[in-house]
């Protein structure tokens, strides 16, 4: 009974902090309400859509044009510009004018109708990987678009017939699934893990700025005194108001991406449930610690904000761990961020048991449970340290 109301005294502070800093306001409800709403905003129409091309058509035939006007239709191509010459659609393109242009040189339809096999040629920038891997494939298309009606209007001179027609001009069709985001939507599987990590960012700052801040206007002291000098306590107390807004925040975006958005997910809402609780547990956990290690307002919040900014590159959702280094495959598992992608690709976007992502679940209650590792640290910190800007 001692215990909870020792809690109870610990927490109320706690909110009372909470509701006088802005700092609080601004960073626990505020700032991740407005990521949430930007990225899931930004590429709500899943992929980017009427990218600048260009054209240097020269051979000026109907066949020409008409492959333009193809290109142009096409949900991610808009034509914006015709070129004289390669020298000037080249420099555009340098200029990030546009991504990429197609060039048709003079005498292609004559040499296709008479079976000469004329060469046209693309260019596009893999500046920008998206813009370039997506228009690729629209020119690459319109290419084999542009002979197959050719040679289809030429077999249809001959007397073939539809069906010999189609057998020629594609002997193998493909039958192309694509599992679990069938749409391709670039929003789909980056927005699921850019928010979370932009939340456990401000989890891993807030929690580090929390205990720092008590050294730093030296309530710490005073903070201990209250929770009866047992640091456990004194932690639980402070964080547990936290972890509730937390939650608040993190459920708020499942509700707003799974439900109001429809992203695809096959796991159960109580899978949801569970992982928003490690989310949120185990990036506070990772907090705590960094202070630990370092009781220091500024070198804990800077250790955080480093780790979180890693987090992104070493999650393995823009590149794959397994085409890493091997040092880098191994660090890999020294993020937060990495096993809650990965518990969610493996739960909630694909459905399986959560068997499946034991080993992940396991190093989420790890960083749980670091604070464990330093909370003697943290006691004398607050006991005998002064705070040095």
């Amino acid at each position: 009974m001692k215990t909870l109301q020792l809690l109870y005294k610990v927490g109320l502070r706690e909110l009372q902090i909470l509701c006088r800093n802005r700092v609080y306001l601004f960073c626990m409800v505020a700032f991740p309400l407005m990521v949430m709403v930007f990225f899931t905003s930004l590429m709500d129409d899943g992929l980017p859509t009427e990218m600048p091309v260009g054209v240097v058509d020269l051979d000026n035939t109907s066949t020409s044009r008409s492959l333009v006007q193809r290109l142009d239709a096409f949900q991610m191509s808009k034509v914006v510009a015709h070129y004289p010459s390669v020298n000037e659609a080249r420099r555009d393109i340098q200029e990030n004018e546009i991504y990429a242009f197609l060039y048709i040189p003079k005498g292609t339809t004559e040499n296709l109708l008479a079976g000469r096999q004329p060469k046209i040629s693309f260019y596009y920038s893999y500046t920008t990987l998206a813009s370039g891997a997506l228009l690729m494939k629209d020119l690459k298309t319109i290419s084999t678009l542009g002979s197959a009606a050719v040679g289809q209007a030429t077999m249809r001179a001959k007397g073939f017939t539809d069906a010999q027609i189609q057998t020629f001009l594609q002997p193998i069709r493909i039958d192309l699934h694509q599992i679990a985001n069938p749409w391709t939507s670039y929003n789909s599987y980056l927005s699921t893990m850019l928010v979370p990590g932009m939340i456990m960012l401000f989890i891993f700052l807030i929690s580090a700025y929390s205990l720092g801040t008590e050294l730093k206007f030296g309530t710490s002291k005073e903070w201990l005194e209250m929770a009866d000098n047992r640091i456990s306590i004194a932690l639980m107390g402070k964080f547990l108001p936290q972890a509730m807004i937390w939650l608040a925040v993190v459920y708020s975006y499942e509700y707003y991406v799974f439900h109001v958005l429809q992203f695809p997910h096959q796991g159960s809402p109580w899978m949801l449930v569970l992982l928003g609780l490690v989310q949120v547990i185990a990036s506070q956990g990772f907090g705590i610690f960094a202070f630990g290690l370092m009781p220091s307002l500024r070198m804990s919040m800077s250790v955080c904000s480093l780790w979180a900014v890693l987090s992104f590159s070493m999650v393995g959702s823009a590149f794959p761990m397994m085409g890493m280094d091997g040092a880098l495959q191994t660090l890999t598992w020294l993020f937060p961020l990495r096993h809650y992608y990965m518990i969610y690709q493996i739960n909630v976007f694909n459905g399986y048991p959560l068997l499946e992502s034991w080993f992940h679940m396991a190093a989420m209650a790890a960083f749980i449970l670091l604070p464990w590792l330093v909370v003697r640290k943290i006691k004398n910190a607050m006991l005998t340290y002064v705070y040095i800007p």
